[in-house]
């Protein structure tokens, strides 16, 4: 199993040069790799009509592409993954443009996580549909990995034309790694075709195992070998106490993960080293 930090967004600060030392100290630390959320809009919660989501505008969040663009320049080997990127809501050909981009400058580190998201305002404020977002990140999908695969694209799809046109620079993986997040059935169907691996949202093992049987399921119905395909779980310090983590990671590879990411946010803390010193409690239970 591969670990990773969740890069604290709501919690990090602007303070670039503490931005640095915690990623910089977290690759110290021997962590695979770095995840981070995303989120481009946050909606006013007193806005005319009100509001309920879990983020607001009062929340930072540092963009995912930017930021690893500025970290891969002071980093060697951790990975940078997005988790997830609201892909819908993106054209997507800039994404791809983006992702090669930062995938080149990084060394081939870049696992791209995706999803269709929740919040109607950012859709609305990137000027995209929210109402067919599932369906347009299929194609998406596909016309992702034809760009980062081939010199010159031809496509022709319900929701996107190439007429003849391609990326340059090409990433270094040809493609990039995909991986879904959520849990409806129709975005397990998707990522079993499509995905290359799966990043679950938060839900109670009890809850989780049969959804784990179903992706299995799915995998091999789609001609696939669960060998090529991931899952990459959250273990929350806020909510799970030290004693419980061995238990957790356990049950968690029993069931196949492949990747479990720590996340720090939700505890109180008010500054980075405090998130560093609760990775290093990770660190000291389960990296060598």
């Amino acid at each position: 199993m591969k670990f990773g930090a969740v890069f604290p967004q709501t919690e990090s600060g602007t303070d670039v040069v503490a931005i640095r030392d915690y990623v910089q100290a977290v690759e110290g630390m021997g962590f695979d790799y770095l995840l981070a959320y995303d989120h481009v809009l946050g909606a006013n919660p007193d806005r005319e009509g009100g509001w309920h989501g879990p983020y607001t505008h009062t929340e930072s969040f540092h963009e995912p592409f930017v930021t690893f663009a500025y970290l891969a320049g002071i980093t060697q080997t951790i990975e940078f993954v997005t988790g997830i990127l609201i892909l819908p809501q993106r054209q997507t050909a800039l994404v791809a443009k983006q992702a090669a981009q930062l995938d080149l400058l990084s060394g081939g580190r870049l696992r791209l996580g995706i999803g269709v998201g929740w919040n109607k305002v950012e859709y609305d404020g990137l000027n995209e549909d929210f109402s067919n977002r599932g369906k347009r990140s299929a194609e998406q999908i596909r016309l992702l990995k034809a760009l980062w695969t081939n010199e010159l694209v031809t496509f022709e799809g319900d929701y996107h034309t190439i007429p003849d046109a391609g990326l340059n620079p090409m990433p270094i993986q040809r493609p990039i790694p995909i991986w879904f997040g959520g849990g409806a059935d129709a975005v397990l169907r998707r990522m079993a075709e499509l995905g290359d691996g799966w990043m679950p949202n938060s839900m109670s093992m009890e809850k989780v195992r049969p959804v784990v049987d179903t992706v299995k399921q799915y995998v091999t119905e789609a001609g696939r070998s669960m060998d090529d395909f991931g899952i990459d779980v959250r273990l929350n310090s806020a909510r799970q106490p030290r004693n419980e983590w061995s238990g957790y990671v356990s049950e968690w590879q029993s069931l196949g993960a492949t990747h479990l990411a720590v996340n720090t946010m939700g505890s109180g803390f008010t500054t980075l080293d405090q998130h560093l010193q609760a990775l290093q409690e990770f660190k000291d239970d389960f990296i060598s």
